[in-house]
């Protein structure tokens, strides 16, 4: 199987090297990085380490550089695809973990949680209030969804190729809700997911978003999961969520 790493990246340029370095050579077969209009040279230094770069001269926002890096790895092949962030918050060593699982047919959709332990989350450099914020909305999204995951907005995900011919991702927010929208299409469409515990680790290169992007996030995100529970009572049945048709 072609397992395909995707880089959706903006102002990485210090941290997309050792976030390479740390993949364990052999377990993927292509390094795809989306520049998203970068104000520094991360897509000189993604070319310099051999990586397949799409530089983008205009910011759309996390959600379409997502979608053209999940296009790009499936015109390449990809039979798996695993998402890592480029700012080196998510340990890529573990990314055969991720993939394997996938592989060998037990999941469709492996997620690295870093909320194992509230102690190790907030010692990783997780400002509480995100931790407080990744923990409700996880509790409610868990109780509407019947899924049991100790966190739905994590950055570090793998799906297989079947997903993206699935579930209507392409019609998805631009914005950072496209992950939610995601795993939520992922739920009424049935598929698999799992997850693996991560270690938590912000630093002063991690991207992250500030608090009222982070409000505006969960806001979002509430309203996509009351579009999910209205469609899953069949009360309205809504695009969003039902499977694409011979992969359109």
């Amino acid at each position: 199987m072609k397992i395909i790493a995707v880089m959706p990246a903006y102002n990485a340029a210090r941290t997309i090297e050792p976030t390479v370095r740390d993949i364990p050579r052999g377990t993927v077969d292509e390094i795809i990085v989306v520049d998203d209009a970068s104000t520094d040279d991360t897509a000189d230094v993604a070319r310099r380490l051999g990586l397949f770069v799409i530089r983008r001269n205009e910011n759309r926002g996390y959600g379409a550089n997502q979608k053209i890096c999940y296009k790009t790895a499936l015109e390449h092949g990809a039979d798996i695809v695993v998402m890592i962030h480029p700012d080196y918050q998510y340990d890529s060593t573990l990314v055969p973990y991720l993939t394997n699982f996938i592989r060998d047919g037990y999941f469709d959709v492996m997620l690295g949680s870093r909320i194992r332990t509230r102690r190790e989350a907030l010692e990783g450099g997780m400002p509480l209030y995100k931790y407080v914020a990744n923990r409700c909305l996880t509790f409610i999204e868990n109780i509407c969804t019947g899924q049991n995951l100790s966190e739905w907005h994590t950055g570090f995900r793998a799906f297989s190729r079947k997903v993206f011919e699935t579930v209507p991702w392409q019609a998805n927010s631009d914005d950072f809700v496209f992950d939610s929208q995601m795993l939520l299409q992922c739920v009424a469409s049935q598929f698999r997911i799992g997850e693996i515990p991560v270690p938590t680790r912000y630093h002063e290169t991690s991207s992250s978003i500030s608090f009222w992007r982070s409000i505006t996030y969960g806001s979002h995100t509430l309203g996509t999961l009351c579009m999910f529970v209205v469609h899953r009572l069949h009360l309205i049945r809504l695009p969003l969520f039902q499977p694409r048709v011979n992969g359109k």
